[in-house]
């Protein structure tokens, strides 16, 4: 009985991945209740976890230098980006979009200089796109979102120093 259930759960499972992405959606979640205690919880996302940003570091050869001597890669940096120099958070709840139409090129890249009010990027909120414009002239020099990403009110979009 319990390897039917399973069978069946990632059948169901299977089929939510598919309204997922005939419908467009970003996110589709479901509880299943089977009875006392019992029940399946399922969170199917287009987009996963927050994008976790890697930096590819060089390793050097090891030398006769203590360890305590190498400097610190990113000193006093803080832990949320929304708290660095230049930082534009979302000024909504929505999904980002970082170009106006799927196929064209992006709104800004990393390196490109913005002019106070270029757009930035779209933030889809009730069916409704809005153009988030530059807060200042500069450089972007972080984009701190993924394309089609659910975004919360205050959360970090981008660095522009």
């Amino acid at each position: 009985m319990g390897h039917n259930k399973h069978d069946a759960d990632v059948a169901f499972i299977k089929a939510l991945a598919e309204l997922l992405r005939e419908n467009d959606l970003a996110e589709l979640q479901v509880k299943r209740d089977y009875g006392d205690n019992d029940s399946l919880n399922v969170r199917v996302s287009r987009y996963g976890p927050a994008p976790v940003q890697t930096v590819h570091v060089p390793v050097a050869a090891p030398s006769a230098a203590p360890a305590a001597a190498a400097p610190a890669a990113q000193p006093d940096l803080p832990a949320d980006p929304a708290a660095l120099p230049g930082a534009v958070t979302s000024p909504m709840v929505g999904t980002v979009y970082l170009q106006a139409e799927p196929g064209t090129p992006a709104f800004v890249s990393v390196g490109d200089k913005v002019a106070e009010g270029d757009t930035l990027l779209i933030v889809e909120a009730m069916k409704t796109m809005n153009h988030i414009p530059a807060p200042r002239a500069g450089i972007v020099r972080r984009i701190l979102v993924e394309d089609g990403a659910a975004v919360e009110y205050g959360s970090p979009l981008m660095i522009i120093e």
